[in-house]
């Protein structure tokens, strides 16, 4: 698949991953965005259409078959033709080292699967118009190298050329319409004292000053400029020394006003908080529906103290009506009503922390006690299922780190699956719930069953949304799991035993060990 799908020529956009569902979220996100998109499903496709169409921006996913994000983009950057190209890695890879191994094989960003669509809008639009601008400037500079005022004078930028004691000898129209100035009323003036307050305090550490006299370039972001009649703005700036045969005579900056950017970076990050807020709600309301499944269930395991709590009642009633009530026989009996109603009472606890909302996020948690409270909740899909589950856990377990609510609801979608999947096998052989040290930085957690499997053509659309085996799924379930599980910095997945039945299993990092790559062994 590697043809192109749109027409327009302004800003060619490709994208590079070896699963078709995910390049048509990409294509589906992009295509009405005026980009001219190309889409290739490995490694040597993606070289081939980047040495002949020159994209902008490569969104390329790192873990592919043959040859992975890293060489692609490691031969991107060896060919002049397409080393200028924005590489934009896509991964579930969400730990410090992938990152910096991205950045240092010449990457441009990096986003985290799951992505999403407004990101990659923002993330394409930011990184096309940079490397459109590039290409601007390197075909200016080209095209008009006798002419440096004209290739100066057309770029939006502020630019300035300052000698070795920071006063302005060159300004563009940009960098007088920047200041409020016109550009003849800019000129001989020091550039310190123009655009920083603090000028006449200390030279040393302010923006420019080592390029100046040192020949040290710069290039800083966000940081706050003074316009001529003293308002401020937040500002980004690159800095580069003026030299003559070796000889430092200054340097050239190139300025903007970030105002709206950062304004528009808010947005995105305000809309990405309210994604959070969305999949926490999903994950609130899927629990609501596990809970109104199970709530038969739940009543009858709470009728029974209640009802035991009647009948002691009208025992401890009668004792006392008697003239010489047996007073050791009431307080035994007044303390099986207690007991009763201390029962009740966990019962309910049990069922209220599981319904909550999460309140403060990831928690150490002990894998054993965890995984025994989700047992003990799944005791009435036990009852109904006429199943039953075994816990095993290695012993010297670390504690993880991870939320404790969204965890269990994971697990006991799984057990809950197993033990129907098992029922409607006919098989009496226990849902077998295990936990074990993965690598150095998680451990697995293992649900496996006896029961009917997964069908073979089911593996691949386990984890999307909306895909259900059951009469009357959502399809929620599985794909709520695995946005959870990623939530925490772990991942979930499928094998297929050998004996049948069916296996899942998902990893939540070692406390201690957060930003390390949390992966089920190879």
């Amino acid at each position: 698949m590697t043809e192109t799908v749109s027409e327009n020529s302004e800003v060619t956009v490709l994208l590079v991953d070896d699963n078709p569902q995910n390049l048509k979220v990409l294509y589906e996100t992009l295509k009405d965005k005026g980009y001219r998109l190309l889409i290739a499903n490995e490694g040597e496709k993606a070289l081939d259409l980047a040495h002949r169409h020159h994209p902008e921006v490569i969104l390329l996913d790192i873990m592919m078959p043959e040859m992975d994000g890293y060489e692609v983009c490691e031969r991107l950057k060896a060919d002049p033709q397409t080393a200028d190209c924005a590489v934009v890695f896509l991964s579930a890879l969400d730990d410090l080292q992938a990152k910096v191994k991205g950045f240092s094989l010449g990457g441009a960003d990096y986003i985290s699967k799951p992505f999403q669509s407004q990101e990659v809008i923002a993330r394409v639009k930011t990184h096309a118009q940079v490397i459109r601008l590039e290409r601007e400037l390197q075909a200016r500079n080209r095209e008009l190298q006798g002419d440096q005022a004209r290739i100066l004078n057309s770029i939006s930028e502020g630019i300035y050329g300052l000698d070795e004691n920071g006063i302005i000898e060159f300004a563009n129209p940009a960098a007088g319409m920047i200041m409020g100035r016109p550009v003849e009323d800019l000129i001989g003036k020091s550039f310190f004292e123009l655009h920083f307050s603090t000028a006449a305090d200390s030279e040393d550490n302010l923006p420019v000053m080592a390029t100046c006299r040192q020949g040290v370039a710069e290039n800083q972001r966000d940081i706050r400029m003074l316009r001529a009649d003293g308002s401020g703005f937040p500002a980004e700036y690159r800095s580069t020394p003026k030299l003559d045969d070796e000889e430092l005579h200054g340097a050239v900056v190139v300025f903007r006003d970030i105002t709206t950017e950062l304004e528009n970076e808010q947005a995105l990050e305000d809309a990405r908080a309210m994604v959070q807020e969305q999949r926490d709600q999903l994950a609130h309301t899927s629990r609501l529906s596990t809970m109104g499944e199970m709530a038969a269930g739940f009543a009858h395991e709470v009728n029974q103290p209640l009802t035991a709590i009647t009948n002691y009642a009208r025992v401890a009633k009668r004792m006392m009506g008697k003239e010489q009530p047996d007073l050791g026989l009431l307080q035994e009996t007044l303390d099986k009503v207690e007991a009763q109603s201390h029962r009740a009472s966990e019962i309910i606890r049990r069922i209220r922390r599981f319904m909550k909302k999460p309140a403060t996020g990831k928690e150490i948690l002990s894998v054993p006690g965890l995984l025994e409270d989700t047992r003990q909740f799944a005791e009435v899909d036990m009852r109904n299922n006429e199943g039953g589950i075994e816990v095993q856990v290695e012993d010297s377990l670390p504690d993880v780190l991870a939320d404790p609510i969204q965890v269990q609801q994971v697990a006991l979608n799984l057990i809950r699956n197993a033990l129907e999947a098992t029922r409607s096998a006919g098989a009496a052989t226990p849902v077998e719930v295990s936990a074990r040290r993965c690598g150095d930085h998680c451990v697995r957690v293992q649900v496996r069953d006896h029961g009917i499997g997964v069908a073979e053509e089911a593996e691949e659309k386990l984890f999307h949304p909306f895909h259900t085996t059951k009469d009357e799924g959502m399809g929620i379930g599985l794909a709520t799991c695995r946005s959870l599980i990623q939530a925490q910095g772990g991942e979930i997945g499928y094998e297929r035993p050998d004996d049948g039945g069916a296996c899942f299993w998902f990893t939540l990092p070692v406390s201690g060990a957060e930003g390390k790559l949390c992966a089920p062994e190879e």
